[in-house]
């Protein structure tokens, strides 16, 4: 055997061992596709993105695949295989990079009927179509292998239509392939939520027909070539929601679920992929033709357009952990209280080893205890679960120094205990470990001062609950080095969080946005208005949760140590905070953790009145401008690197209105020089604390 097909086959031979070896013959190559033919007339197709290390459905893909089908149609197989080339997975989906800025829907709807009738060649093909699947096959990517006959996942596959997050339903067939193979609800749950199911779910669901491993890749394809292989069913509850009524009951269960945690004024596309399935459930040519108007709609909107924005800043944030192709392999963590023992629980749950140090025997109990509470959470198997706490090691000497890559101090926050832990452990420690804080306030400078070897001290600032929040603020001080803050940037890359590198100052990025959020909130509880209301206002405009109940959340007692501390620190005006303020933290109304804060806590949900009075746009500005002047302070003083790093920081680890695109993105939507006049009015009202930054009128 000779030619590109033979090199490519033989390339990936550890891969695909048996077709390698399968007297596969090699017979024509595309730009993204690569076709081969075995002894048995079984057609090999691979996809195999030109120049990419992952698949993705780009338009001249598709449209090149449509030039392959009609080669195959020519030259028909006994059957067809189709599967990546890529070591990541089958296919990630859409190039989402082809959406951005789309505004013309007449364009987008031609080019999804030329899409859709490439793939349904595909679904109509004369020959058993198989999908043979590994890693990650989303999107798009799920949308071509619904149009096989038979789906084959490998252990390692991962499926799902996640479209909804960008605002977007599926576009290439989903809406209407997806139900049609297996449950309806079942069906419309994975894409109004948008999750992903491991390859043993997908089977259990219906949407592959066998899980195999890579060494009865041949056979099980041959089998499902020739019949053998028996197909799914959508069973009787499919074809009793195939009737009208049925699918009105189950669409309004649907909307109002959708409803509380997306709403539709904010989210269009859950109500827009319920009412497709909801009017055409019972015609599937037509939902599919339906269902490409109704996504060209919503690719339009500035939903859709922000959220896809969203989309690229987590990129952008990824990207900075592969800056260094060094690992951490073990993790220190001195300090097992509330941070540092679900910090050392989420490092062993992602797969690194932990050694946990804490004087209290008892504390480190307590994080063990987390930690499995976690598992649970997470539902990993029982097995999982042993696995993941024998890596949670238990520490009490505090040996574990010597061997670790990485310690991390989570002890109190408290100068002079954190500068005796430091000298303790610095000899200790490896020649090329990491040493980490997560101080939330203390500046790096101070707390390095007795370090050393200062250049490898770093910030970790995490947010809590650890497990839930997906930004790490990465904090670096005038000494540490490139190799320091790359190394931290590529671990919290490894335990599956985004990096935010930031400058040492007071309250870093996050803190410094978001207390003069919450403290405005507290100035308007003194002047009378109703927690409710502000409450109200904050999610009325998109945010996840109110202020006040972030404030219960975050703790008041951490609200107001961060207060005073960037009250003390910096130059900025800040509010004064009430008395009643200081006596309720004083007699233990914490919030959530002590169940009463502003709120009364039960169950872990707040106790609200219903019917909260309309806040009004003032008290919204009021609310949310002195976020937004912090966030221009934060850019202009270089605190973060730009304003795509600074808006995806904000959005990972405060839930700002994804939908928005940022807070400066939206400021930019609003107009800075209306941010400007407004923050001028509200300063001549209320004082300076709103005096706008100087930033609004450098930057355009």
């Amino acid at each position: 055997m000779t030619g590109p097909i033979l090199a490519h086959l033989q390339s990936r031979a550890m891969e695909f061992g048996p077709l390698a070896g399968n007297a596969v013959e090699p017979e024509r190559s595309w730009q993204h596709w690569k076709l081969a033919r075995d002894e048995k007339d079984i057609a090999w197709l691979f996809f195999d993105r030109q120049e990419a290390s992952v698949n993705v459905l780009s338009q001249d893909a598709i449209s090149e695949l449509g030039v392959v089908l009609e080669y195959l149609e020519s030259k028909l197989p006994k059957g067809l295989v189709i599967r990546s080339a890529k070591a990541s997975g089958f296919c990630a989906g859409a190039n989402i990079e082809e959406f951005l800025g789309q505004s013309d829907e007449k364009e987008i709807v031609s080019k999804l009927q030329e899409a859709h009738a490439i793939v349904d060649r595909l679904d109509a093909l004369h020959c058993p179509t198989v999908a043979l699947i590994h890693g990650s096959c989303l999107g798009g990517g799920l949308e071509v292998a619904l149009c096989c006959d038979y789906r084959l996942a490998l252990p390692d596959a991962r499926l799902g239509l996640p479209e909804i997050r960008l605002g977007l339903h599926p576009g290439l067939g989903g809406t209407s392939r997806l139900p049609q193979l297996i449950d309806p609800v079942e069906a419309m749950t994975l894409m109004l939520t948008g999750k992903t199911l491991d390859a043993r779910r997908a089977k259990e669901k219906g949407l592959v027909d066998a899980v195999i491993e890579e060494r009865h890749v041949v056979k099980a394809v041959e089998s499902a070539v020739a019949g053998k292989l028996k197909g799914q069913e959508s069973g009787f509850k499919g074809r009793l929601l195939t009737t009208g009524p049925a699918r009105q009951i189950e669409a309004r269960q649907m909307r109002a679920r959708s409803a509380e945690k997306a709403p539709p004024e904010h989210y269009p596309a859950p109500e827009a992929l319920i009412r497709l399935w909801e009017e055409h459930g019972s015609n599937a040519k037509e939902m599919r033709r339906a269902e490409i108007g109704s996504f060209a709609r919503l690719l339009t909107t500035d939903t859709a357009q922000n959220l896809i924005r969203v989309f690229f800043l987590g990129e952008k944030l990824k990207k900075l952990a592969r800056s260094t192709d060094r690992k951490i392999g073990q993790v220190h963590v001195i300090g097992a209280g509330a941070m540092g023992g679900d910090i050392a629980g989420w490092c062993a749950f992602q797969g690194l080893r932990v050694t946990l140090h804490d004087p209290q025997t008892e504390t480190i109990a307590d994080a063990v205890r987390r930690g499995a509470e976690l598992c649970k959470r997470k539902h990993r198997s029982a097995s999982e679960t042993r696995d993941i706490l024998d890596r949670l090691i238990p520490d009490p000497d505090n040996k574990g120094v010597a061997k670790a890559d990485l310690v991390i101090e989570a002890v109190p926050e408290k100068i002079d205990i954190k500068h005796q832990v430091y000298k303790e452990i610095e000899a200790q420690m490896k020649q090329d470990a990491l040493l980490a804080t997560n101080t939330s306030s203390i500046p790096l400078v101070e707390l390095a001062s007795v370090l050393e070897r200062p250049g490898r001290f770093i910030g970790l600032h995490f947010f809590n609950p650890v497990a839930r929040m997906q930004l790490v603020e990465v904090v670096e001080h005038a000494q540490t080095t490139k190799a320091a803050r790359d190394l931290a940037n590529a671990f919290v890359g490894q335990i599956g969080r985004y990096p935010a590198p930031v400058k040492s100052a007071p309250g870093f990025l996050v803190n410094r946005v978001l207390i003069p959020y919450l403290l405005e909130a507290i100035i308007l509880l003194d002047e009378g208005i109703a927690a409710e209301t502000l409450d109200r206002a904050a999610e009325g405009f998109g945010m996840p949760m109110g202020p006040v109940e972030l404030a219960d959340h975050v703790g008041l007692d951490i609200c107001l140590d961060v207060a005073d501390m960037l009250k003390e620190r910096l130059d900025q005006p800040l509010p004064e905070l009430p008395q009643w303020l200081r006596e309720k933290v004083e007699k233990g109304d914490l919030g959530r953790k002590s169940g009463k804060g502003f709120y009364l806590w039960k169950g872990g949900e707040p106790q609200k009145k219903k019917n909260a009075a309309d806040p009004g746009k003032e008290l919204l500005d009021r609310l949310l401008l002195p976020m937004l002047n912090a966030c221009m302070t934060c850019l202009r003083e270089g605190i973060i690197a730009d304003e795509e790093l600074l808006d995806g920081a904000v959005i990972f680890a405060t839930g700002f209105a994804p939908f928005r695109g940022g807070p400066l993105h939206y400021a930019r939507s609003r107009g800075f020089a209306k941010i400007t006049a407004v923050l001028a009015e509200l300063a001549g009202k209320h004082g300076e604390r709103f005096a706008p930054d100087p930033g609004w009128n450098e930057d355009s």
